[in-house]
């Protein structure tokens, strides 16, 4: 098998991304950790352009962009190693890679905005929670079944980093009774032991977002 290597940073949902992939998939892999604010000329070498992780590395062929990669994942090695044919069902119509990284950027929002623009951030946060509750999941316990998907993947990161977001901001948007499917897909997404090993550390998750928040307010400020 050719090598496998992930240039990511432990506390980013897009890295988080590609290291469920290749845990599910049970595909051995090189980590290795970037500074961000001291990009490693590794990451400049594949990345030159636009100087991101993550960064997949297979038998020397960079691949980047979160679910670019995914895609390569499922397309490089679709064989099931947990002995059912396919790993990475598909989502239920309209919830695949895409709409996860449109409505995410969404979601977003609402911890990268203040004033009016936060306001406006909350309504259409609160709208993409509304329509995952109400569509996305049926009686299934994942968007395309009774396993983890690549749009499970996808959306992985609002498992803890929505939490985490909204303590960085002091305001609460995601309340479990108002979207108990989506609560109870959360839940049973973070007890995937292959998800439920890797996740970073809250504490660590939560000061980071905490700085880079006090910094977007201070810029947009200033």
């Amino acid at each position: 098998m050719e090598e496998v290597k992930l240039l990511g940073f432990t506390l980013s949902a897009f890295s988080n991304r590609v290291t469920w992939a290749l845990k599910l998939k049970g595909i051995p892999y090189e980590y290795v950790e970037e500074d961000l604010s001291n990009k490693s000329a590794l990451l400049l070498q594949y990345n030159p352009v636009h100087k991101k992780i993550p960064v997949l590395v297979h038998g020397g062929k960079p691949i980047v962009e979160s679910l670019v990669i995914l895609e390569y994942i499922e397309e490089t090695w679709p064989q099931n190693l947990c002995c059912q044919k396919r790993p990475m069902r598909e989502p239920k119509p309209g919830f695949g890679q895409n709409f996860a990284e449109d409505k995410s950027l969404t979601l977003y929002a609402f911890f990268l905005t203040d004033g009016e623009e936060h306001e406006k951030a909350i309504k259409d946060a609160l709208e993409v929670l509304r329509v995952l509750e109400e569509q996305a999941f049926g009686e299934k316990k994942f968007f395309g079944g009774d396993t983890v998907g690549l749009a499970d993947i996808a959306w992985g990161w609002m498992a803890l980093w929505l939490g985490v977001m909204e303590e960085g901001v002091g305001e609460k948007l995601f309340e479990a009774h108002a979207f108990p499917r989506l609560h109870e897909w959360m839940e049973n997404f973070m007890k995937v032991p292959a998800i439920k090993e890797t996740l970073p550390e809250r504490n660590g998750m939560l000061a980071h977002f905490k700085r880079q928040r006090e910094k977007l307010i201070a810029s947009s400020i200033s």
